[in-house]
């Protein structure tokens, strides 16, 4: 990608990009592939994902219909040849349509993101909710576990009902042939879980221990042509027992005789409760970090321009349309739910203006502490991108040319880390002080 940098009259940058044909041939990939996956339609080995569009939604020509999307693709890396942070992601201009096998030219205005001053950079202050360990967390995976050792044991006989336990003795053929997967000596065995196929169970209620009986039932299998099928299986079954759950009490006394690896249930409790923490925690040291930007942001001097507003807020319209339409709701549902769409927009003003400020607040500390991030910056900006999986985001971004981004997270992220270092914090209710 070839890239010219002018400088114009009203402080604009005006960059003069040629995306070579590799780099078309990659965004129309890009942009294809992100067309499949917002449709669900999944990749087909040996098939191209043109190929699957065509058979699948009729479309004939995939590149046409994700050109714009590609073409937007190529901005970021734009940006990143002259390391330029726009104040707003700007919109390519051409004069000619995107084409695969052929170089493309479109232009760039970008607005560089504008640099203050604050009032004070000495250290915040506020108050924060303190840390405390998730007990019903810790409660809920010891439920889990006792769950694991249910065992079932007989009790009083009764006419068998539709969700009960029982232990079963049985043995099914199929075309006069044992199978050995349903046939046993003796199974705890629970009704109305969908274990079997409904015949089953519909047989088995009302059976009386001891009774033993023999039916027919219709289960899935597989023809010649491994096409699914439906066969008869024939059953006898002999009712052993009536049975109930017994979840176990974990204490220390079940601690001691099935997992000897803790000295006791409060130590089990520790163990856990550290492992749950551990992500919680990162989650806790992010809840203060927004907590001191918003204080600093009080500190905010001057006045954000027009443009940039304008420009932001088209960016957080668009993004929110994309995060609506990708949770499966209509534009018009979301603004219904959210107040209407007069109330949506406010909100998404509101919104944005904070976090232009809370950034623009973040850069001058930055800058004036002269601070600088590290590698585990980038990983930690990273993980509020992915928490699931950090590294990958992180390649991910860097492969589609947002390292600008990346880089100006990494800085405020690091700006914010040193706020909280530095701060004086109260713990108790919420509050801002400055």
């Amino acid at each position: 990608m070839k890239v010219v940098k002018k400088k114009t009259d009203d402080g604009h940058i005006k960059l003069d990009v040629t995306a070579s044909t590799s780099d078309v041939s990659d965004a129309l990939n890009r942009a294809s592939e992100v067309f499949c996956m917002q449709m669900g339609i999944r990749p087909q080995q040996g098939k191209t994902p043109q190929q699957v569009v065509a058979e699948q939604l009729g479309i004939r020509d995939l590149d046409s219909a994700v050109a714009p999307q590609a073409v937007e693709m190529l901005v970021a890396p734009a940006l990143n040849k002259h390391n330029l942070v726009p104040a707003f992601t700007p919109v390519p201009q051409a004069d000619t349509m995107m084409k695969r096998g052929k170089s493309f030219q479109f232009t760039l205005d970008v607005v560089p993101k504008p640099t203050y001053e604050l009032s004070d950079y000495g250290p915040v202050k506020f108050n924060a909710q303190p840390f405390e360990s998730d007990e019903e967390a810790i409660d809920q995976q010891i439920g889990e576990l006792a769950s694991n050792y249910t065992t079932f044991v007989a009790t009083d006989p009764h006419p068998l009902g539709a969700k009960d336990n029982c232990k079963i003795k049985m043995e099914t053929k199929k075309d006069g042939e044992i199978i050995a997967g349903l046939t046993t000596e003796g199974r705890s065995y629970s009704l109305g879980q969908d274990l079997m196929p409904v015949g089953f169970d519909e047989n088995l209620v009302g059976m009386e221990v001891g009774e033993t009986r023999t039916f027919t039932f219709e289960g899935p299998g597989l023809d010649e042509d491994m096409n699914e099928i439906m066969e008869t299986y024939e059953t006898t079954v002999t009712l052993l027992e009536v049975q109930k759950e017994v979840v176990p009490v974990i204490d220390d006394e079940w601690i001691e005789k099935n997992m000897p690896m803790y000295k006791s249930l409060a130590d089990m409790r520790e163990d856990f409760g550290k492992k749950i923490n551990k992500e919680r925690e990162a989650y806790y040291e992010d809840y203060k970090r927004n907590l001191a930007a918003r204080a600093l942001s009080e500190r905010f001097e001057g006045s954000i321009p027009d443009e940039i507003y304008e420009g932001a807020m088209r960016e957080q319209q668009k993004n929110l349309r994309q995060q609506v339409a990708a949770s499966g709701q209509s534009w018009e549902e979301f603004c219904e739910k959210n107040g209407g769409e007069q109330q949506v927009n406010m909100t998404t003003m509101v919104s944005m203006r904070q976090s232009l400020v809370q950034g623009y607040c973040l850069d001058a500390y930055y800058k004036h502490h002269g601070l600088s991030y590290t590698d585990q910056d980038l990983d930690d900006a990273c993980f509020q991108v992915n928490p699931r999986n950090p590294r990958g985001a992180r390649k991910q971004m860097e492969k589609n040319g947002l390292g600008f981004a990346l880089r100006e997270a990494a800085e405020r992220l690091r700006a914010c880390k040193h706020l909280v270092e530095t701060a004086d914090i109260s713990y108790g209710q919420p509050t801002i002080v400055g």
